[in-house]
């Protein structure tokens, strides 16, 4: 009911909405003689703050056009090489031409980045994408809209997420490198550990986690003392609802990404009405540049998609009520999960100093779990004066972090095994 009620208030808002731009149009009119005046540039900002906050937000576009490599613009383009109902694994294929031009017969190393699904698209890493771009080959995980998902596509929970991502390095090859950015580590650890336990070969080079919970235990912060508080049955009843029947995902159970949206406010109230304050401000005094990058934030941070039932609770009973991984219970498929049995792979974590989400030694607990890796494949990162977004994504991210990122992965890159398995990931892409 909840869900209907949601979509009835955006769908009366509309004639609102449309009468919001239109003013904001003839306000803004070189033909309207008060279009310069203080009043009408006060009123058409106010009609575009009232669209901008009243509007919803469509899945972004990945906007990667180019990279610059060794000074040299090389055209990308995204490509799915890796599908299912749930998720589609994008290659953000570089021109070979270009890319020959600008470096030779030069190989990079392989990267995997595994992206949240958490509430938001996997567009939220552009960033992270783009700072690898020049000099990896980048593929992420593009997890699929829950409300878009007929319910004849089944179940999706944390065992199905587990194999997507088992399914996905398996494609890519042994020396991959994958990176899991917050919400999935637990997931990337579980699998990792069950390509261990079996010694396959496709088992990645390195494996970066970025203020992920694979403790939630440790430094609780307030959305864990949440999960940790309250009833699963509370979850449940509260949470979990219906897809109406306008999407293609209609009747199947969800924790909308309305919800999940009004949490992430929630958590930041004051800040984001700060950010839309002087959004109307910078409106009327004409400042398109700052308008333009706070219009360019929030189409992406209001972008938000629905996670099945059972994929979220399962994930709040595993992760952050039973802390199953954490403490060697946590099973896939009728096997146990096993973190010592990693020996190859090099570990390298990376925590925020402020991060409000997952808070300082979560993602540090998984050197204690991976105890048989050897100590000198072992690497920890706490980057000072940066909240949970800034540990992949802005300024400090792309000058402090990533370079410890690229360090690393190369320094356990084998040259001659990924010379080895290009032709295996060349064959990948042709075959989509």
């Amino acid at each position: 009911m909840l869900y209907s009620l949601y979509e009835f208030g955006h769908w009366s808002m509309a004639p609102l909405r449309l009468a919001a731009m239109i003013q904001s149009s003839v306000l803004r009119s070189p033909l309207n003689p008060a279009s310069g005046t203080e009043a009408a540039r006060a009123a058409a900002a106010a009609s575009d703050l009232f669209e901008t906050v009243t509007r919803r937000y469509r899945k972004p576009d990945w906007m990667l056009p180019t990279t610059n490599v060794e000074g040299v613009e090389v055209p990308v383009s995204p490509t799915v090489v890796w599908s299912t109902p749930w998720c589609n694994m994008v290659h953000f294929a570089r021109d070979a031409e270009a890319l020959r031009a600008a470096r030779g017969d030069r190989l990079d190393p392989t990267v995997l980045i595994v992206a949240p699904m958490s509430g938001h698209y996997a567009t939220l890493l552009r960033g992270t994408v783009e700072a690898f771009l020049p000099e990896h080959d980048v593929y992420i995980t593009d997890w699929a809209d829950a409300r878009m998902a007929p319910v004849l596509a089944g179940r999706f929970d944390l065992n199905d997420y587990i194999d997507h991502i088992l399914g996905m390095l398996r494609a890519l090859g042994p020396e991959t490198h994958v990176v899991a950015v917050c919400q999935p580590g637990p997931a990337v650890l579980a699998a990792v550990s069950l390509l261990a336990q079996e010694n396959d070969p496709c088992c990645p080079a390195t494996m970066t986690i970025m203020g992920s919970p694979i403790d939630a235990r440790r430094s609780p912060t307030t959305p864990n003392k949440l999960a940790e508080e309250r009833e699963i049955e509370w979850f449940k009843q509260n949470m979990v609802h219906t897809v109406p029947a306008i999407y293609p995902g209609a009747f199947r159970r969800v924790y909308p990404g309305f919800l999940q949206l009004a949490s992430f406010l929630g958590m930041n109230l004051s800040r984001h009405v700060d950010a839309h304050h002087e959004y109307f401000q910078n409106l009327i005094k004409g400042d398109g540049d700052s308008a333009e990058r706070h219009r360019e934030f929030y189409d992406e941070y209001l972008a938000v998609m629905d996670l099945t039932e059972e994929f979220y609770i399962q994930t709040l009973v595993e992760v952050f009520q039973e802390y199953t991984l954490a403490t060697g219970r946590m099973r896939h498929r009728g096997a146990t999960v096993d973190p010592r049995a990693i020996t190859r792979t090099a570990l390298l974590t990376v925590e925020g100093e402020n991060d409000d989400i997952s808070g300082i030694g979560q993602t540090q607990a998984a050197h204690a779990l991976c105890s048989n890796i050897p100590e000198s494949m072992q690497r920890d990162y706490i980057q000072p004066g940066v909240g949970h977004y800034g540990v992949f994504s802005g300024r400090r991210f792309r000058s402090e972090i990533y370079p410890r990122v690229r360090a690393f992965m190369r320094e356990f890159q084998s040259a001659s095994t990924r010379a080895r398995f290009q032709r295996a990931r060349l064959r990948l892409a042709s075959e989509h």
